[in-house]
């Protein structure tokens, strides 16, 4: 029979590095609540991994035109690497990209919005849902 008593703390033993910083910003908005509007704000301008990869790709494939129009037909090298390289990695199912945007700081859509609704809860701003789960669930279901 298990320990009822026993404390676990499961968010932080399978928490990605990603997840445990965002934790760690969250004890401390926890304590200075006034900084959360300023934090919200903030992650509303942070772009997105995924958001950063395609603009990235999509700004080298236009460059790569542009220089085979303007410059040299062997520009259109670069936009053909970029395509087949997107379509490898997705093929693949695996991003090598990816790591190297993670040390950039780059997080995921759903890291940011993790942390937003994070920041809200603290905030309060779901208190008067959680008397009443019958209403979220419709809500979110609309």
């Amino acid at each position: 029979m298990e320990n009822i008593n026993q404390e676990t703390d499961i968010t932080l033993e399978h928490s990605t590095p990603v997840e445990v910083a965002i934790q760690d910003h969250l004890n401390g908005y926890y304590h200075d609540q006034e900084k959360i509007d300023e934090r919200l704000l903030e992650l509303d301008r942070e772009m997105d991994l995924e958001s950063y990869m395609q603009t990235e790709s999509t700004a080298l494939t236009i460059a790569g035109i542009i220089l085979a129009l303007t410059v040299n037909k062997k520009w259109l090298a670069l936009p053909l690497a970029v395509s087949i390289l997107s379509l490898a990695n997705n093929a693949r199912g695996r991003n090598n990209p990816l790591t190297v945007f993670r040390k950039l700081g780059f997080r995921t859509r759903g890291e940011i919005e993790k942390e937003r609704y994070a920041l809200k809860a603290i905030r309060g701003d779901f208190k008067y849902l959680l008397d009443v789960p019958n209403a979220v669930w419709n809500a979110v279901n609309k």
